[in-house]
């Protein structure tokens, strides 16, 4: 454990253990100390590491819009807002099932009890493509935290604390891991009705002041680190928060303290999401800082993806701009060049950002795919 010292005077030799046999003996100021591989932590203080580094590798979700115009990196903080019925809950999951990272951590904080019951019925059956050419279960790459709305509320302020210290720890061996949390705003309530209780002075929304800072506080625990002690390691944490304003309004106030500490903002619409247009990223509000963070793994992978992705961002925003103007005079008083920026922005939209999570050939696009789609 990282607080521990003292002079070594035994260790376990090679072999199989349970969790509560003892591995290690320290001795310090002649006292014996005696440690087994289960670990305590206190899950509000994060975990200490030996230095943080600049995160560089991009997270591949397997989702065209996400990978192409908005993407994450390993170590990165996502949040993903949206009203009831946009699909927060399929694009977690899509994040769990396809992602590139090494563990996942999935916790449900106050949401339906089905959806934990949904995961416990489909991750199992899932596999997924080892780097050796072996097939595994998604499964065993996965902790669930269950907490959901009929749990107890100071359960459930805890239980986004618990995911991220889960999470820390299968970083301190060396793993990328990424860690969804479904949904920040119950946790966020479950705060509001604590600090009633306590007789707290509330704030915006009847919130507690101190909101922000919490919430600060939690997704400043992501990052690329190198961690302590030897061999030397590097891991990463990836937080993506799912955020349900209440009646999908932005303003909220859960909301806004969010979107001013994560560096991707992944918006669900709800216009997209009644048109069917699914995952409903709003291509228009959404944005990703991580852009020229990612520029090398870009010039290296596809010298020719940024102009591309740039292009593409242009006709859709182009689109936008025309929209107004067919609505008042119609498509026919456009010149022709428009028509075509119409139409393209149409094919973009219905089949490069569209993607369907149900079926087997497009729940996951690969990267080099998603190039030469957009190509």
């Amino acid at each position: 454990p990282p607080d521990a010292m003292g002079k070594i005077t035994y260790i376990a030799p090679a072999g199989q253990y349970s969790i509560t046999d003892t591995v290690l003996e320290l001795e310090f100021q002649g006292v014996t100390k005696k440690f087994t591989m289960l670990q305590t932590w206190p899950v509000r203080t994060p975990r200490p590491v030996a230095s943080k580094l600049a995160a560089d590798t991009p997270l591949l979700t397997g989702q065209r819009v996400l990978d192409a115009l908005f993407p994450s990196v390993l170590g990165g903080t996502c949040a993903i807002p949206g009203a009831f019925g946009c699909g927060k809950t399929v694009i977690s999951q899509a994040l769990s099932k396809y992602s590139n990272s090494d563990a996942v951590v999935y916790v449900g904080c106050g949401e339906r009890g089905n959806e934990m019951a949904e995961v416990l019925m489909d991750f199992p059956q899932l596999t997924m493509t080892l780097p050796d050419g072996r097939e595994e279960s998604v499964m065993k790459r996965t902790t669930l935290v269950a907490n959901t709305s009929n749990m107890p509320v100071a359960a459930r302020e805890a239980s986004i604390y618990t995911g991220i210290t889960l999470a820390e720890y299968f970083r301190d061996m060396g793993y990328n891991v990424s860690m969804m949390a479904d949904s920040t705003s119950r946790w966020a309530e479950a705060l509001r009705e604590i600090s009633g209780r306590l007789a707290e002075m509330p704030a915006d929304s009847g919130y507690p002041a101190y909101l922000a800072a919490r919430l600060a506080s939690f997704y400043e625990r992501a990052g690329k680190v190198k961690c302590l002690g030897g061999p030397e390691r590097t891991g990463s944490v990836t937080i993506v928060g799912a955020v349900s304003p209440p009646g999908g309004d932005f303003s909220d106030p859960v909301t806004s303290a969010t979107l001013s500490i994560v560096q991707v903002f992944w918006g669900l619409d709800k216009k997209l999401a009644q048109r069917k247009h699914f995952p409903s990223v709003n291509w228009l509000i959404s944005y990703s800082k991580y852009s020229t963070a990612l520029e090398s793994f870009y010039e290296q992978f596809d010298p020719d993806f940024i102009n591309i992705r740039t292009k593409a961002r242009e006709v859709l925003q182009r689109e936008d701009d025309l929209n107004e103007i067919v609505q008042l005079v119609g498509k026919d008083a456009l010149a022709e060049g428009d028509k075509i920026t119409l139409e393209t922005a149409k094919l973009l939209r219905e089949d490069y950002l569209a993607q369907n999570a149900f079926t087997p050939y497009d729940k996951f696009c690969p990267f080099y795919k998603s190039v030469w789609m957009m190509r």
